[in-house]
């Protein structure tokens, strides 16, 4: 009985998915995200730290091609007024470095070294290996992991709030009311729907931007995090879902997840930007172990596991309990 209720949910439920487009939206999200990866963001000439000098007495004899050179101070303090851009002042005695501070004196320390190295025309020897990868399949690492998790914890969390709400409206909810189903089969079918929808996502993107031979080496791993994270957001937007009484208050939610709560997270990973309080933050936890898999790093520890598996219990349970009491307000 109680596998041919599941079985019906399961039919149920990926029908609604059919119908609401989701398998439709997360093919152009692949396909989306591979274009840009592979036609974009490798073959970006990344130019961090642009340097200009001004050198009106041709003190520098044989600056790098890669130093843009300008005919006035002013001109080389407009230059350098925003963003990264170091500039060389050689009007005097010796060089003096233009640049706003990025607030952390380490960087901008690697700032000043690097224009420094750039008054000459004498090539230091290229890096070809970060660690274990070039730079080509670091990038393809780190931004992989960035698409995965903005997926799992934007786009398929708005997936199935759209799925209850279609069902809230057509009375779905009001219907398993009075019908003998288990609330929990009614939730588990969701969950498996999701959870498989989300692997499947997360292998093809891994493969077809890391290549077979690397993608299959990160793929147990990877898909280790993906389950945890499509647990704890498919149960997070059922229970908002069922909550809100309509999409737009959903919207706003939704709004405030993918912009304020996700920004912090990708700054304090990208960029290194420290702040104390990040650690205390559930998604850079999330976040870091997706993108540690991703480059074959231990992703966390036993407590991390164990803390995962328990907000997974508690918001199942939760889930039940807003279920249970939507279907008796709507009788």
């Amino acid at each position: 009985m109680m596998i041919s209720s599941l079985f019906t949910l399961l039919k149920k439920d990926f029908k609604m998915m059919l119908s609401g487009k989701f398998f439709l939206l997360a093919l152009g999200s692949l396909l989306l995200y591979s274009c840009y990866i592979q036609f974009v963001y490798v073959n970006l000439d990344q130019k961090a730290y642009p340097v200009f000098l001004y050198d009106p007495n041709n003190k520098i004899s044989a600056p790098s091609k890669k130093v843009t050179e300008v005919k006035s101070l002013e001109e080389l303090k407009k230059q350098t007024t925003e963003g990264e851009a170091i500039g060389v002042n050689a009007a005097g005695s010796k060089p003096r470095l233009i640049m706003d501070s990025s607030g952390r004196a380490r960087i901008d320390t690697i700032r000043a070294a690097y224009a420094l190295a750039l008054l000459t025309d004498e090539k230091p020897p290229a890096v070809q290996e970060i660690g274990r990868n070039n730079k080509d399949m670091k990038n393809r690492r780190e931004i992989t992991s960035e698409f995965l998790f903005f997926e799992l914890a934007a786009v398929g969390f708005l997936g199935i709030a759209s799925i209850i709400f279609k069902e809230k409206h057509m009375g779905v909810i009001r219907i398993h009311g009075v019908m003998p189903i288990s609330k929990s089969l009614f939730i588990l079918s969701k969950l498996f729907l999701f959870l498989a929808a989300d692997n499947l996502f997360a292998y093809l993107l891994t493969v077809i931007n890391l290549g077979h031979l690397e993608g299959f080496g990160v793929i147990p791993a990877v898909l280790l995090q993906t389950t945890i994270m499509s647990l704890i957001m498919t149960l997070i937007g059922i229970i908002c879902a069922i909550r809100l009484p309509d999409f737009k208050q959903f919207s706003l939610l939704y709004l405030v997840l993918a912009v304020f709560v996700t920004t912090p997270v990708f700054l304090a990973g990208q960029t290194g930007m420290t702040w104390n309080w990040i650690h205390y933050h559930p998604l850079y936890h999330l976040f870091m172990a997706m993108k540690n898999a991703y480059f074959q790093v231990t992703a966390a520890s036993n407590i991390y596991y164990g803390v995962c598996l328990l907000i997974i219990i508690l918001l199942f349970l939760l889930a039940r309990k807003v279920l249970s009491q939507e279907m008796v307000k709507e009788g």
